[in-house]
């Protein structure tokens, strides 16, 4: 059989350009690995044809190549290029609306990692702060509750928050903040609810110092991403739910520079009002109540995008 394969082989010695996609689709259709085949088959063809749509030039085929190359140059332990890249071009968000939400056919509370998730974040009581150093803002009472399709609680589900400060840097970004500020991971009780307390989250621009912001500054595209919250919902027997919940009344909010805004993640950060839940909140302080639904199907953990 593999000696059929063999004498059947197109030859790889190419007469003209219009011969090289079906040559080098040739090449690789032995791959035993179905989806792989697949896959890597649909996008020679798509990048083959981008490069013909366009008349790609080989100045431009090396600026692309160079653009890719320092992706992966500007990736460290504290950043990833390649996910700020890939959410820049819309691309993330449609992968999650895809996968999501009956694979897209209707609205989905799940939304983007982003490039700043951590894993172990600080175990923290029902109800506790996520301020783990001084942190100037207004004070945020969240409230959540998590339930199934048919809206009954689910008890027991690990709750990743994370945010950045009201100074627009997540911690890890930040040499003031605290390692772990801002982050904590809850569990939900026999109600489905956890509850905590942070500060009102701030926009902020995604880092531009590297090819990404080049690409934007190209573009005449501003860099802000609108302020938001961002929830990590894990429990074995139930989809994972990966998502943001964004402030209603941010200035970004209709121009997402990562288009990670979805109608149905728009919180409702109600300014309070009376007493503060807390005797020493000062000045201006806020309510968030959310409630996220959980979908039956596998639970698996994202690899961190920072380490």
């Amino acid at each position: 059989m593999d000696t059929a394969k063999t004498e059947t082989r197109q030859s790889h010695i190419i007469e003209n350009q219009e011969e090289v996609t079906d040559v080098v689709l040739d090449a690789m259709s032995r791959a035993p690995n179905d989806r792989l085949r697949e896959v890597m088959e649909s996008l020679v063809r798509h990048l083959h044809a981008f490069a013909r749509e366009v008349r790609l030039t080989e100045e431009e085929f090396e600026q692309g190549v160079d653009f890719l190359n320092r992706i992966g140059q500007a990736t460290n332990d504290a950043h990833n290029e390649g996910v700020l890249a890939s959410d820049a071009l819309g691309f993330s968000t449609l992968v999650c609306l895809l996968n999501n939400g009956q694979n897209g056919a209707t609205e989905t509370a799940a939304a983007l990692l982003g490039p700043f998730w951590r894993m172990h974040s600080p175990a923290t009581e029902n109800g506790g702060s996520i301020i783990r150093s001084q942190t100037p803002g207004p004070a945020l009472f969240a409230g959540c509750r998590i339930t199934d399709p048919e809206g009954q609680p689910i008890e027991g589900v690990e709750i990743d928050v994370w945010q950045a400060s009201p100074a627009g840097l997540y911690e890890n970004q930040d040499p003031d903040q605290a390692n772990m500020n801002l982050r904590g991971k809850f569990r939900t009780d026999a109600e489905g609810r956890i509850a905590f307390r942070s500060v009102k989250p701030a926009g902020y621009p995604v880092p531009t110092d590297g090819p990404v912001g080049e690409l934007l500054r190209a573009q005449l595209r501003h860099p802000y991403r609108p302020a938001h919250l961002h929830f990590l919902c894990f429990k074995p027997g139930y989809r994972t739910l990966i998502t943001q919940i964004f402030v209603d009344d941010d200035e970004h909010l209709e121009s997402d520079v990562v288009f990670g805004v979805t109608r149905h993640l728009i919180g409702d950060f109600a300014q309070g009002t009376g007493e503060p839940p807390a005797a020493d909140v000062n000045g201006p302080w806020y309510r968030l109540a959310y409630e996220f639904v959980m979908e039956p199907g596998e639970a698996t953990l994202p690899t961190p995008p920072i380490r």
